[in-house]
């Protein structure tokens, strides 16, 4: 079973806040003063975006021209939720959670990532070698206690909320998924095919994978950041019962994809990062199908 990584709450320190606006996060700085700002500040220019002093301050009108649409740094629309779609997924989740409470083992053990077993002696088997591949995505949602998933939601606030606003909606939630399902696919390969688990784990160290790539650019110092990576990971190692194929498997896709939507230039951007998601995707079917044929 994924276990969450509690230590992951100083991530959420890793991107800046409005030079105007102390309340609101963001990835992006003016190109002239390099002061964060955030989307209602931001103001389009022809390299980056600027912030509504330096725009006055060069052009002498006192009010800034008109903007086109802002972007993220990963070219990503702004909005005016940069965690929206954090807060949903975080929401998805408890609701799962409490359906596992309210319907008991049944539930979990239908939707659960399991290789092929049988949950009672002489029944039918189950799992994903006999065709059941939802179980990939859906173990995403699962918990198996109220620690697991209070560590899980809680690392996902601090790391996905921050990541969220600096990447912009769909390219988050293409990392989030595809860096799940690479989780679910490694632990499929290489876990115990008797051996159930879930958890959001994958998907979160596929943000955490994301996030150093994110500091790196912004010229952030990677320390902190790679001392949670080392804590995280001797937990992933030595306490029982975590799924640590889940967790490499998360954190390798996360560098991967995060690095396409964070570097990509910005005139192949979208075919670059939305090309880098369907190449992990593409992995996981290769594994997932090499799986089922030893399997089966």
């Amino acid at each position: 079973m994924d276990q969450a990584e509690g230590s992951a709450q100083g991530a959420a320190h890793s991107v800046p806040v409005c030079y105007r606006h102390p309340d609101r996060e963001t990835g992006v700085r003016c190109t002239r003063c390099e002061r964060p700002i955030c989307p209602e500040c931001m103001i389009s220019a022809s390299v980056g975006f600027q912030c509504p002093e330096c725009v006055r301050a060069g052009s002498g009108t006192g009010h800034a021209p008109a903007a086109a649409t802002p972007r993220t740094i990963a070219g990503g629309t702004m909005t005016a939720d940069p965690r929206l779609l954090t807060k949903v997924l975080i929401g998805i989740n408890i609701a799962v959670f409490l359906a596992q409470q309210a319907v008991g083992n049944t539930f979990t053990e239908h939707f659960e990532l399991i290789g092929r077993a049988s949950y009672v002696q002489y029944g039918p088997l189950q799992g994903i070698a006999e065709g059941q591949y939802y179980r990939l995505l859906t173990a995403m949602f699962l918990h198996g206690n109220i620690t697991h998933i209070l560590f899980n939601m809680l690392s996902l606030w601090w790391i996905g909320g921050p990541l969220e606003a600096a990447l912009g909606r769909a390219r988050y939630l293409s990392l989030y998924f595809v860096s799940g399902l690479a989780g679910s696919a490694l632990t499929y390969l290489l876990a115990d095919p008797l051996q159930p688990s879930l958890g959001v784990s994958g998907a979160i160290f596929g943000l955490f994978g994301a996030t150093g790539v994110l500091m790196r650019r912004l010229n952030y110092d990677l320390r902190p950041i790679l001392g949670l990576l080392v804590i995280n990971l001797i937990i992933t190692f030595t306490w029982a019962n975590i799924a640590w194929q889940a967790h490499i498997g998360g954190l390798v896709a996360g560098v991967a994809v995060g690095y396409a939507m964070i570097h990509a230039p910005r005139e192949k951007r979208t075919l670059i990062q939305y090309g880098a998601c369907a190449a992990v995707l593409a992995v996981v079917v290769v594994l997932t199908l090499v799986r089922t044929a030893q399997l089966t």
